[in-house]
């Protein structure tokens, strides 16, 4: 009865909960730091990025008092408001240790004689006997409910505003010079010896077939200095050009052995006719192999442009640290050291830095399942 027609197993329903659960892990945390990238500091800071719908109560960051003096019957007194935008205040105070120690409209008693009152919106009366001209006004630690909040400013800065004398925006055109080139030349090699080692015969075939494979699980940062002291013997030293170079001769067995796997899963009789017809080798990777090895090509590149967009280590040694060289996750590391209290750059730039292999990868995701079971059964 378990295998009547149309009926799904048992083991379906648990598989299908496990995708959704993966997807889930995955899709969630993306969209929340989607969220965070348009919200303020101050909200990233206390609450979540599932309530930033939601109007919320809670302890903002310490706010300077700042305003004109005037003089009244013999007092000075300053006047102003804590915040730009509608706030109801609940609580607020002067210290650290007592941050809601007055209630709206208490009158708190400072030193040397000064008094100060904050009203329910933010609005603050500040008095002193004496002129406050120069001085360092106190600071107000506020409880206020705050509505939703969302900002542009946040991309504003990150993507215009130099940080330690370069922008994110910089660094990103720098991280496409080295990631589009970088994904290319290799799969142009790999599909030239792929096709080699698949569909022509040579004496060492299979060795060469053993050397890629045995590639794969040779660290890279085996070769990091060897090749950057070959690189400077030649003369191309630090440079695009270098790196360019680095990362396909990282790539290429990978490349190799990706589309190799895939091209023997072709079928034979396509290319003996094509041979038959006269064609050449040249003619039939280039009108037949190339076009129905996509799937594969697709793959290969969604892996390989991942891999150098997120790309550090290499990118130090090849390229160097200079504002024209400087890739994304340098200068988000830099970021990170300089501003690590600014959650809403940080979250922003983190997401400026995945928003292109997102898209890369939603682009060709549908052949990258397609190229890596290539070849695996028959």
């Amino acid at each position: 009865m378990d295998n009547i027609a149309g009926r799904k197993p048992a083991l379906a329903w648990a598989v299908h909960i496990s995708v959704v659960a993966l997807v889930l892990l995955w899709v969630l945390p993306t969209f929340g730091l989607l969220v965070s990238s348009f919200r303020t500091g101050d909200q990233i800071s206390t609450s979540g990025w599932w309530r930033a719908l939601t109007t919320q109560e809670q302890q903002l960051s310490p706010i300077r008092l700042a305003g004109n003096e005037a003089e009244v019957d013999g007092t000075f007194v300053i006047e102003g408001a804590l915040f730009s935008n509608a706030r109801q205040v609940s609580a607020w105070g002067t210290s650290s240790r007592a941050p809601d120690a007055f209630a709206p409209g208490d009158v708190a008693e400072l030193a040397d004689g000064q008094t100060l009152t904050v009203g329910p919106t933010g609005s603050f009366r500040l008095t002193s006997p004496v002129s406050l001209e120069g001085s360092r006004l106190p600071r107000v630690f506020a409880t206020a409910a705050t509505p939703p909040e969302f900002t542009l400013q946040n991309y504003r800065k990150v993507l215009f505003t130099p940080s330690a004398g370069q922008s994110i925006g910089q660094a990103f055109l720098n991280t496409l010079t080295v990631a589009i080139p970088a994904t290319i030349i290799p799969i142009l090699i790999a599909a030239f010896a792929a096709y080699a080692l698949a569909w022509m015969d040579f004496p060492g075939r299979a060795l060469l077939v053993a050397a890629v494979v045995g590639l794969l699980v040779v660290p890279l940062q085996l070769a990091l200095i060897p090749l950057l002291q070959f690189h400077n013997a030649i003369g191309i030293g630090k440079g695009y050009l270098g790196i360019w170079l680095a990362h396909t001769g990282f790539g290429l067995p990978l490349a190799i052995y990706l589309l190799r796997n895939y091209m023997v899963s072709l079928p034979r009789d396509i290319i003996e006719n094509a041979r038959v017809d006269g064609a050449t080798e040249f003619q039939i990777f280039l009108k037949i192999i190339l076009p129905l090895s996509f799937p594969a090509l697709a793959s290969f590149a969604i892996f390989q442009f991942l891999w150098t967009w997120n790309d550090l280590l290499v990118a130090l040694v090849f390229l160097g640290t200079g504002n024209d060289q400087l890739v994304l996750t340098g200068t988000l590391v830099n970021l990170m050291g300089s501003r690590g209290g600014d959650w809403e750059i940080l979250a922003t730039s983190a997401f400026v830095s995945i928003a292109v292999p997102l898209l890369v990868f939603f682009a060709m995701q549908k052949y990258l399942v397609r190229g890596l079971l290539a070849g695996s059964v028959k």
